[in-house]
């Protein structure tokens, strides 16, 4: 797929990094044409001076073929404009917005930008809103056999209890990331759209975990 972050610091070019591994084609807008300097030398991709939610600067980057966008820049503001210019005026799917801000982070969500607080970013986190497919290894144990991983899953699971996921998958929901805060489900817990799902599993059942996440629940639940 075609990416456009906006902002080439650390986190921006980090990003273009991960992504142009993965075979995705990056554009990186940056006002500072110094920034790009942060890019390795075989960067690939575009590089695109100019305010990241102006028209035409988004244009020139390819937003018009993009996927997926991410706001990644100094500034609260910034990010969550050219977010909803992405989102609203070209209609790209998979938009995340970097804030500095975590207490402004629900008041975005509402506005449908899924956003990831600075102090709890991860490249991790970013690419699963701007990639929302598969599963995100966190953490295997020494033997491998047991894997933590956040896993994506159909929109068909939302408002469902975690219970049904657990019963369906065999995988346990250690925890769920809602509105950047972390929590352990309780009894009784339901999935809500924007939540992150953290399960348990052994590693070679980690297909068909994903197979049941991506189906959504079986009829009669």
């Amino acid at each position: 797929m075609h990416v456009v972050i906006m902002g080439c610091g650390r986190v921006g070019s980090t990003l273009a990094r991960i992504l142009e591994r993965g075979e995705h084609s990056v554009a990186i807008i940056d006002q500072d044409a110094g920034a790009f300097r942060r890019l390795s030398s075989d960067f690939s991709g575009l590089r695109v001076t100019g305010v990241g939610f102006d028209r035409d600067t988004l244009v020139e980057a390819g937003i018009e073929r993009a996927e997926a966008f991410a706001a990644v820049s100094s500034g609260d503001n910034s990010n969550i404009i050219a977010a909803r210019v992405a989102r609203e005026t070209f209609g790209v799917e998979n938009v995340v917005a970097r804030i500095y801000d975590p207490a402004r982070a629900e008041v975005y969500q509402k506005l449908g930008i899924p956003t990831v607080a600075t102090v709890r970013w991860t490249a991790d986190q970013v690419l699963r809103r701007l990639l929302p497919t598969g599963m995100l290894s966190e953490w295997r144990d020494p033997s491998g056999r047991i894997v933590l991983a956040e896993l994506a899953f159909d929109p068909k699971w939302i408002g469902h209890k975690v219970s049904i996921m657990e019963e369906e998958s065999g995988a346990r929901v250690a925890m769920l990331t809602r509105l950047g805060e972390g929590m352990l489900p309780g009894r009784g817990a339901v999935i809500q759209d924007g939540d992150l799902i953290h399960v348990t599993m052994a590693w070679d059942q980690r297909e068909a975990v994903e197979r049941v996440f991506a189906a959504g629940p079986t009829e009669g639940h």
